[in-house]
């Protein structure tokens, strides 16, 4: 009885130890493993400057009196400035497509002097013409042309046109691409500089891509040139 025990004991510690050894080398082997990766990280930036392929631009117009009665008159006159100002959208390259007409609408104000008795009232229609196109290099021109209707007498005036690049999906494969080669030479460097030489990506994160107007510090609708940006963050191995 006493030898079975003894014999139930021994056997436990040897299993115990078995365990507690291949606890061991299973420890030792990842520690190992991990010590023996050896990576780098780098960045890669590519950049491209592209030419905006949308603009978007306001024309402001209205028509104004100091008698209540002129209204009718002025709707009148109002849609007329309108039809002026789209007529010379049209004539000079503009498609009907690209034109949003807003409402006409309706504003009125009352001056009074420091005893709160009126001294002046104002009756004014205002409307706006939005033309957002494709031909972007068409806008510069044509501001000129319809800033001169104010020698006809139209009480005119345009926002300054916004210019967007809306293509991004299409080159952003190729830019991908290219920060990825960027940097695998940044990796080579450093390798070279560190007698090894560089593996496969272990592993890869990607930046934002942003717009820029083209020589501005920031800003993305002023100008008709754009500078696209975009920098990866890559690891590679490093192989001895």
């Amino acid at each position: 009885m006493e030898k079975s025990k003894l014999s139930t004991i021994i056997f436990a510690v040897l299993i115990a130890g078995g365990i507690a050894l291949a606890g061991y080398f299973i420890g030792q082997t990842m520690y190992n493993a991990k010590v023996a990766i050896n990576t780098a990280t780098v960045k890669g930036l590519a950049e491209r400057v592209v030419e905006s392929d949308r603009a978007d631009w306001m024309i402001l117009y209205a028509v104004d009196s100091t008698e209540k009665e002129d209204i009718p008159t002025l709707y009148a006159q109002a849609e007329k400035n309108q039809k002026t100002i789209i007529d010379l959208l049209l004539k000079n390259g503009i498609k009907d497509e690209e034109i949003t007409v807003g409402t006409i609408d309706y504003d009125h104000a009352v001056y009074r002097d420091e005893n709160q008795k009126i001294v002046d009232e104002q009756y004014r229609l205002r409307g706006d013409i939005k033309v957002s196109t494709q031909n972007i290099h068409l806008i510069a021109s044509l501001r000129q042309k319809v800033n001169k209707l104010l020698t006809e007498g139209i009480n005119i005036s345009s926002t300054n046109p916004t210019y967007r690049f809306t293509k991004l999906n299409d080159i952003k494969p190729e830019m991908l691409e290219i920060a990825t080669k960027n940097a695998r030479i940044a990796a080579n460097e450093f390798a070279k500089n560190a007698g090894t030489s560089v593996g496969r990506i272990y592993s890869a994160q990607q930046g934002n891509f942003s717009i820029q107007d083209f020589g501005q510090d920031y800003g993305d609708t002023q100008e008709i040139k754009k500078v696209v940006r975009v920098i990866t963050t890559i690891t590679f191995y490093l192989k001895d």
